[in-house]
């Protein structure tokens, strides 16, 4: 075995322990330079005025998302709920495209993206891309991307505990969001939520 460059979990070659690292390493790097600091300077050069509706939602994502990965780890390295090492590959296939999938949806959003729920004057309900079928594709990203590293830490335990922890904090995530939302843009929303589901297209 070994163990990944700076983090607490070991894989079976030194080729996976290296490309875990990189792809781990990348998704933090993709959340924090173009999910928090890319959106910030989109708002700041249009001049938007946000309306803060958060209700610590954003700590809660942050602290249970930390959580559970660090639970994730301490699975895989103590062999809990082991699974094959195939699943390994599968785990980061879904990683990169959970980041891509998110970061699209991120970009769609523009300067009305926001790590932190808010609103803007004469905020539109965009429908492009994911936004047709799903309302918070970002979130499906995000998931994507925790399943993935369970997966790739190859334990069904860490998965457990990844999904469930997302359900619990982006479930009051979006309870938060989604009653701004409404506030703010009262029918037009209201509508746009009986068209779509809210993960996973015709599912959730």
């Amino acid at each position: 075995m070994v163990m990944s460059p700076g983090l607490p979990v070991s894989f079976a070659s030194a080729d996976e322990a290296l490309l875990f690292s990189i792809v781990f390493y990348g998704w933090v790097c993709s959340e924090i330079i173009l999910a928090m600091v890319l959106p910030r300077l989109r708002q700041y050069r249009s001049g938007a005025k946000l309306k803060r509706k958060d209700r610590g939602s954003g700590m809660v994502v942050i602290l249970g998302v930390m959580a559970s990965v660090f639970v994730a780890f301490a699975f895989s390295e103590v062999k809990v709920a082991v699974l094959p090492g195939w699943t390994f590959y599968p785990g980061i296939a879904l990683i990169i495209g959970g980041i891509v999938f998110r970061q699209w949806s991120v970009a769609l959003l523009g300067r009305y993206f926001s790590m932190l729920v808010s609103v803007q004057e004469e905020q539109p309900i965009v429908r492009k891309g994911p936004y047709r079928f799903i309302r918070h594709p970002s979130y499906t990203g995000a998931l994507l991307t925790l399943v993935g590293i369970g997966l790739a830490v190859q334990s069904w335990g860490a998965v457990l505990v990844l999904v469930l922890i997302f359900g619990i904090v982006y479930g009051y995530r979006i309870h938060i969001e989604e009653k701004a939302l409404v506030a703010h843009m009262g029918e037009k929303y209201i509508a746009y939520r009986r068209e779509t589901k809210m993960l996973i297209p015709f599912l959730i």
